[in-house]
């Protein structure tokens, strides 16, 4: 096989796939705990958006308009030369697309122009909040997620549409339930420990809010990315048709394909964790700024206490003390996190 064969090739392994029974009550909440990729085949094949989808491409964005909000979408356009990918430009400062508003009607419209073609420009919307957007179209297409006691706040969900496009690998911040509504999509998946392997971009800009692989997965550059190849050995590969679901842990990466001229995907993000904790991303910043470049040893000491502190046993560091002195290493609660957190903020503005 040529070294710069698609990744979707040359990876070997493929994401678990059950084909669960619907029919008992919280049908979805023991795949919800899964530690890894799981397809759930056919868990959404009653939807109505589904249904449509495969009578007809019109059908489907009947059905999206059904429900149009009248508030425009945010639009990204990449040209054709660019073959759905989006990306960054040669000086990876700025994008290769371009965004902008676009009413639904008029986005749908656009998009059946281009059906059929070739070399027509990429189009895609992305992460757009169905209650917003959209409302009322859970109630004929809606998963169960929220009803599961380790979700502990109500899911994000979210609507994507778009023609042959490519979301380059990534991670996100919470665990997600990925519904592939119309058309076809491949995820290729990577656990988070492989992180160094993808060659992550520049923290920003980014294309989509996320830092993102800077290897072409149709042509991967292993002279310049070597470390791909290793990468690769632990990708799992999600291959999805209308009425699937695919199930992933927060922080795994995913290099997400759309496959047919119209795609439509709903995803419900989701962390089980409550809402006054914070986003780590700010102490990876934080980070940056106070402890990346310190002396070895010191990083070394500070890593200690990390461990010892934050990464292990949560009751482990407060566990001697009594009960009143325990302050923030005793139980986190709202409370808590707010007088942690005016703290913190107090220090930052000194």
């Amino acid at each position: 096989m040529s070294e710069n064969a698609p990744v979707a090739d040359r990876a070997t392994r493929r994401a678990r796939t059950l084909t669960p029974d619907r029919t008992e009550p919280g049908w979805l909440s023991p795949f919800l705990a899964a530690d890894g990729p799981v397809v759930l085949r056919g868990a959404a094949s009653d939807w109505a958006l589904v249904q449509a989808g495969l009578r007809s491409t019109q059908d489907a964005m009947a059905l999206i308009r059904r429900f149009d909000a009248g508030r425009p979408l945010v639009c990204y356009r990449a040209a054709p030369a660019l073959k759905g990918r989006f990306f960054y430009d040669d000086t990876v400062t700025a994008m290769n697309f371009e965004a902008g508003r676009i009413p639904v009607a008029d986005f749908l419209e656009e998009v059946s122009s281009y059906l059929g073609r070739t070399d027509v420009p990429s189009l895609y919307v992305g992460s757009t909040d169905i209650e917003t957007f959209f409302p009322g179209f859970r109630a004929e297409n809606d998963l169960p997620v929220g009803e599961d006691p380790k979700v502990a706040a109500p899911p994000l969900v979210s609507m994507w549409i778009g023609n042959r496009t490519t979301a380059t690998a990534h991670h996100d911040m919470s665990n997600n339930v990925a519904v592939c509504a119309v058309g076809r999509r491949r995820f290729t998946l990577f656990p988070p420990d492989q992180i160094a392997n993808l060659y992550p971009g520049p923290l920003e800009p980014t294309p989509g809010g996320q830092v993102i692989s800077m290897v072409d997965f149709k042509a991967p550059d292993l002279e310049r990315f070597p470390r791909f190849e290793a990468a690769l050995r632990t990708a799992q590969v999600a291959e999805l048709e209308p009425g699937d679901v695919l199930l992933y842990p927060a922080m795994w990466w995913h290099h997400v394909e759309a496959l047919d001229d119209f795609n439509v995907l709903v995803n419900y993000w989701w962390n089980a964790v409550p809402a006054y904790m914070d986003t780590p991303m700010n102490t990876l910043l934080h980070g940056l700024l106070s402890l990346r470049d310190r002396p070895e040893a010191e990083k070394r000491a500070w890593q200690a206490l990390f461990d010892y502190y934050v990464f292990g046993p949560a009751e482990r560091a407060g566990a001697h003390l009594p009960e009143g002195a325990r302050g923030p290493l005793g139980p986190m609660d709202e409370g808590t996190a707010r007088r942690l957190r005016r703290a913190l903020l107090a220090k930052l503005n000194r």
